[in-house]
């Protein structure tokens, strides 16, 4: 919460519907903290979920805090619920969603009133966890500034530690026991890296007794439990949505995606949890947002948009796989208002949807693209990436041409309506991710990156009704970065902080060459600094994925006989 504005503050928690309450007396107190914007965080499906189970537990009070709106380095941070600063807390718990957020929790450290270092807290000072998809990516870069990391899902992860954890404990005892005792507990300061000459890395040593790798905890039947907003809210970017996880995981095997590979297996709800929910967002407001990797694949989705047409839900998804498309699922999708439909077809061409094993068709994404408008959705948008493995100039080409072959199929359907709706480009630079089969490759050069984005957007400026958003690749760069570094880059991480975010700076006073981590493709054998996490993944599939995708084959489909399955170690289904 941004220091010192109680008027704003107030005005937030008046706002809101759903708000936690509790007296501090005989309890553990925590404070929640999502590393940006009060907006950007309570969009985070995950950060509320988290802030849910904490308060369901009699014993602890759980409180939230932000990035600060505005700089005001005198005033301390302090909580939403009862602005109390956050050093009186017993512990700080941060949901790391996004890698570029990392430099962010220096900056509430500091506004927190404590040392950044962990190894420079007392034992009076709050413990600081962290958790959420980038800690379970890689924490390393942030390793010197976190006490203890939570690897995995919350529903499985939170409540045995917090019957554990008890403020008055000796500090390092506690810390001992949860990673010696508890599955996902990562503490650093249990371990030290070591380094070649050349600087890749030789080793990943404990220094106590602990666990030489640190295995990732997940839920095994998201149907005892829902996943939904619990704070509703108009100020956040989905403006009174009620949010609902339908299901958990991706069985597509798309190669550049993270979260396909670290939240496998492929989970989904079972209807009447899911009946519930849209229920419980019925009763709050009109709009309603269905998550997932990939939405379309739930079984029961058609079900779901007759719930919410007969309900006058507003409805949205997050995501639609263009090949799950038929007429009746986009019927349902019209009787549940939506207005806009989103599809990621990532590249223009075949040959580079065989690279990251999308699975589609130009002939299946243009039929779904008409279809929506056909059924009277009347906006699409569609991802895209640039600075794929293997891409050519002709591949970054075919990203124009594809989008003016759907505008084409758009322009006829909308034509027979009398009504011509928008199409939005999302163009993004491609990031080479940890436990993908993409983790060993090299990021595109930044200059490229900006001249693939700057010719797309050129050859697309004249074509009526499309619009092109695009990120910025060196921010990408950041990203990269951080998501593939090794403890090292904490040096970097603490020199952007003191340079006030200023990173081109950063890197021209440091020793240490950012390029070594974003632009250096990895050998097969190399050790890298996220090893040793266990995602339950076979290391030696992700590399056969990774030749295929240069080959660009797809993966073929899963063994006949799964007591056999050698694929991806996860489950029975890959």
């Amino acid at each position: 919460m941004a220091p010192g504005t109680d008027k704003q503050r107030k005005e937030r928690l008046d706002a809101e519907v759903g708000t936690t309450h509790k007296s501090w007396h005989d309890r553990v107190r925590v404070a929640l903290i999502y590393p940006n914007h009060y907006a950007v965080g309570m969009a985070s499906l995950g950060f509320q979920t988290v802030y849910r189970l904490l308060n369901a537990m009699d014993h602890v009070v759980c409180e939230r805090a932000f990035l600060p709106e505005t700089n005001h380095a005198d005033r301390p941070l302090v909580s939403l619920e009862s602005g109390r600063r956050l050093r009186e807390f017993d512990g700080l718990a941060f949901s790391l969603s996004f890698e570029n957020d990392f430099a962010n929790v220096l900056t509430i450290l500091q506004k927190a009133e404590l040392p950044l270092s962990s190894a420079h807290r007392g034992a009076s000072l709050p413990l600081i966890l962290a958790g959420g998809v980038s800690a379970s990516l890689n924490p390393e870069p942030l390793a010197p500034f976190i006490d203890c990391f939570l690897i995995g899902e919350a529903e499985a992860l939170l409540s045995d530690f917090f019957e554990c954890f008890h403020p008055g404990m000796d500090r390092r005892e506690f810390l001992l026991k949860a990673a010696r005792d508890l599955p996902g507990v990562y503490v650093p300061s249990f371990y030290e890296d070591s380094h070649h000459p050349d600087g890749t890395l030789a080793g990943f040593t404990p220094l106590a007794e602990v666990p030489e790798r640190i295995t990732r905890v997940y839920a095994a039947d998201i149907g005892q439990f829902d996943t939904t907003s619990t704070v509703v809210t108009p100020h956040t970017t989905f403006e009174d949505a009620f949010l609902i996880e339908v299901s958990r995981g991706c069985p597509h095997g798309c190669r550049f995606c993270a979260a396909g590979y670290v939240y496998r297996p492929p989970r989904y709800r079972p209807l009447p949890r899911l009946l519930h929910a849209l229920q419980q967002g019925a009763d709050q407001t009109g709009k309603v947002g269905l998550l997932g990797a990939a939405v379309s694949d739930l079984p029961d989705l058609k079900a779901l948009c007759d719930f919410g047409s007969r309900h006058a839900l507003q409805l949205a998804f997050s995501s639609l796989r263009a090949d799950a498309l038929d007429d009746g699922l986009i019927a349902a999708m019209k009787s549940g208002r939506l207005k806009t439909a989103t599809i990621a077809p990532e590249t223009g061409s075949e040959r580079m949807r065989r690279v990251i094993n999308k699975g589609m068709s130009e002939a299946v994404i243009l039929d779904a693209a008409e279809r929506l408008v056909a059924n009277g959705i009347p906006n699409l948008k569609l991802y895209f990436m640039v600075g794929l493995p293997t891409e050519t100039d002709e591949d970054v080409a075919a990203i124009v041409t594809l989008v003016k072959k759907i505008k084409h199929r758009f322009l006829g359907s909308s034509r027979a309506r009398g009504h011509m709706g928008t199409i939005t480009v999302s163009l993004n630079s491609f990031i080479p991710k940890p436990f993908t089969p993409f983790q060993w490759t090299a990021m595109d050069d930044v200059v490229h990156l900006k001249q693939k984005i700057k010719q797309i957007k050129m050859d697309l400026k004249k074509v009526a009704n499309v619009r092109v958003h695009a990120d910025v690749p060196r921010w990408a760069y950041i990203q990269a970065l951080l998501s593939r570094g090794d403890r090292r880059v904490a040096q970097l991480l603490l020199s952007a902080h003191e340079n006030e975010g200023n990173w081109p700076r950063t890197f021209k006073s440091s020793s240490l060459n950012p390029d070594f981590y974003v632009y250096r493709e990895r050998p097969r054998d190399e050790r890298l600094p996220w090893d040793f996490i266990d995602q339950g993944l076979n290391k030696r599939f992700l590399w056969n994925e990774y030749q295929r995708a240069l080959q660009a084959k797809e993966t073929p489909p899963c063994p006949a006989d799964p007591e056999n399955c050698q694929i991806c170690g996860v489950c029975k289904k890959f």
